[in-house]
């Protein structure tokens, strides 16, 4: 039996899922903080945003919290990466989802604020990270109730 090395390993897509989702949410951060953009269309703006608290304005000024608590959520997601499922889909989508908590989490830690800059009109502002946890979520309940439904649809077909 030949031995797969980590390149050949699930292991491999996933931290390498994080890992470009934490660097395209740090560069776009970067050009914004660098440049300081104020564009966009009627709906749709980019400008620079200081956010002290998390999602939709709630804990203002406590970043440090919110930072402990993104620090342990990429913890629990790392020390519980074998229960989750080996199909592509969760490995794929628990990478992008800690990929936005890590990217977040460097904000807070490095600058004590994280950087907002993709501005709806009608949405409080957000990141690549933001959206990241937001794609993931949403992708990992939608998985969660496909597996459920297959399950008890499984449950039928046995009990008859």
């Amino acid at each position: 039996m030949v031995k797969k090395t980590f390149f050949q390993k699930k292991e491999f897509l996933f931290s390498l899922i994080a890992i470009v989702v934490v660097i395209l949410d740090q560069l776009t951060k970067y050009l914004v903080l660098k440049f300081q953009p104020y564009f966009g269309f009627r709906y749709l703006k980019i400008t620079f945003i200081k956010n002290t608290g998390a999602g939709f304005g709630i804990l203002k000024d406590n970043a440090l919290l919110l930072g402990i608590v993104s620090l342990m959520v990429a913890v629990l997601v790392i020390v519980y990466y074998k229960k989750i499922p080996t199909e592509k889909i969760p490995q794929i989508l628990f990478a992008v989802f800690l990929g936005g908590v890590v990217g977040n989490l460097l904000d807070r830690f490095f600058r004590g604020y994280v950087i907002d800059f993709i501005n709806l009109s009608f949405w409080p502002a957000f990141n690549i990270a933001d959206s990241a946890l937001s794609i993931a979520v949403v992708g990992l309940v939608i998985y969660s109730i496909k597996e459920e439904l297959k399950e008890k649809k499984k449950n039928r077909h046995h009990i008859k």
